[in-house]
């Protein structure tokens, strides 16, 4: 039992070392008198609950798909990274769409299979963590060939997508011009 707490609180120690990096935490522990590694491992776990159990699980799985990513791409872009950082997380917004993108059109479907958030942040987590590259390997495997065979009609379908939304645009200020005019026509009656 003394070997299995000595590795509980080598671990834990070591987390304090890596949470000693977030400022925010510090404030929390100051003002609640609670150690930051038992703060993040108790949100961590309400986290973990709030999606097994679906509540606001979409919400938190989006979060976190976004944000993450969202800052280390940031990081990468404004510290002018060595291209495999820049690559791996334009690879991960690749993956990250195309999944956004099928998941649009099976929501239907995924309403009903149990725990999907839960596998939602499994997935996502997998793709996004730099241990474990998992976008580049969904992106090596399956994607680029795929996305490679319909280049031309991803290009196609973009330039009809511009086409439509110039021609939107187009109608939309006419139709502003046509009630300004009409609205100086009333006041002017």
């Amino acid at each position: 039992m003394d070997a299995v707490m000595d590795s509980l609180k080598a671990q834990l120690t070591q987390l304090r070392s890596k949470l000693d990096e977030v400022p925010i935490l510090q404030k929390l522990e100051d003002q609640c008198s609670v150690p930051k590694e038992y703060i993040s491992i108790g949100g961590a776990l309400v986290v973990a609950l709030a999606i097994v159990f679906g509540f606001s699980a979409g919400s938190i799985c989006g979060v976190v798909g976004f944000l993450y990513p969202a800052a280390q791409s940031l990081r990468a872009i404004e510290r002018k990274s060595s291209g495999g950082e820049v690559t791996q997380w334009l690879i991960y917004w690749v993956v990250y769409s195309f999944f956004s993108i099928i998941e649009v059109f099976v929501d239907f479907l995924l309403y009903w299979i149990p725990f999907y958030y839960a596998f939602k942040m499994a997935f996502l987590l997998w793709a996004m963590l730099p241990q474990t590259r998992g976008a580049k390997f969904l992106y090596d495997s399956f994607l680029k060939d795929f996305l490679k065979s319909k280049e031309s009609f991803i290009d196609a379908a973009l330039k009809d997508a511009k086409a439509s939304a110039g021609n939107a645009a187009s109608e939309a200020a006419a139709a502003a011009e046509n009630v300004k005019k009409t609205i100086e026509q009333k006041k002017g009656e």
